[in-house]
């Protein structure tokens, strides 16, 4: 199967687009973002890396014209789980968070929990392909990000939140001059999970403490999250003041225990030579 047909998107308007992989049909499928800038584009997640997101990129011209004048298109993972990562060994640059760097590099597949099955890939990339024998590729990252860094893409600046908690170096990329927020697994419209490895409750709900904050501050108008469809300020309020109420709770602290259990075991049957 061609990228052509792996992938598709469509145009949000202002040099964004929405791109995601047709034939990954799971909850866990991520929104891929592109957004273009004078001087730099960058994308934002890469989905599975199953089939070139850079040739489809291009075939389909979405750089727009004479994209050779610009820096190296710039692929920035939210976070290192695989749904997100797993095409950044595609490109030339890709930025990460510090706290997730070794992961990437070191190919780690506990930590960016690698879990595809043949049910969620309707149509095989290619004869014979099975889901037992995805693994993330390992990518020496050139961008290393930290709080408060910004990616300056010419006419748009892109500051970096940490925002850790379902991952230990899950981010946001805040559009402040257009109040866009870039949320990754941070926030979506959908059950947000902390019982990975790496994930942390109380690191959950200091990053929902700060969304709310951006949302009071008047500093968001609209969230292009990690997965599922985009929303405006007074869901993402209401989603972050929702997990922070029922995150203490007793019901949630054993279930998060219960989960945080099961998974870490399936992780470690699926990627036994992973360094855990």
């Amino acid at each position: 199967m061609s990228a052509a047909d792996w992938y598709a998107h469509k145009s949000l308007g202002d040099g964004l687009f929405w791109i995601q992989e047709r034939f990954y049909q799971s909850e866990n499928r991520a929104n891929i973002w592109l957004l273009r800038g004078t001087h730099q584009d960058v994308v934002i997640d890469t989905g599975l890396g199953l089939r070139s997101l850079p040739d489809y990129i291009d075939a389909n011209g979405l750089l727009g014209k004479d994209p050779q004048r610009k820096n190296p298109l710039l692929a920035v993972a939210t976070h290192a789980h695989f749904d997100h990562s797993g095409g950044l060994h595609q490109f030339q640059q890709v930025g990460v968070h510090s706290a997730e760097v070794d992961a990437l590099a070191n190919g780690d597949n506990f930590e960016t929990v690698t879990w595809l099955s043949d049910r969620e890939i309707a149509v095989a990339p290619s004869p014979g392909w099975r889901a037992r024998h995805y693994k993330v590729k390992p990518v020496q990252p050139t961008h290393i990000l930290q709080e408060g860094d910004v990616i300056n893409l010419g006419d748009r600046q892109l500051t970096v939140l940490h925002m850790p908690g379902h991952s230990r170096g899950s981010i946001c990329l805040h559009d402040c001059d257009n109040k866009l927020l870039f949320s990754g697994d941070v926030v979506y419209d959908g059950a947000m999970i902390d019982w990975l490895p790496y994930s942390q409750v109380s690191d959950y709900i200091s990053s929902c403490e700060r969304l709310i904050g951006l949302v009071d501050s008047e500093q968001v108008d609209q969230v292009l999250p990690g997965h599922y469809n985009t929303f405006g300020a007074k869901r993402l309020h209401r989603i972050a003041s929702t997990y922070i109420s029922r995150a203490g709770t007793c019901p949630a602290k054993f279930s998060t225990l219960a989960w945080r259990t099961v998974a870490g075991l399936a992780l470690r049957a699926s990627n036994p030579r992973c360094a855990c």
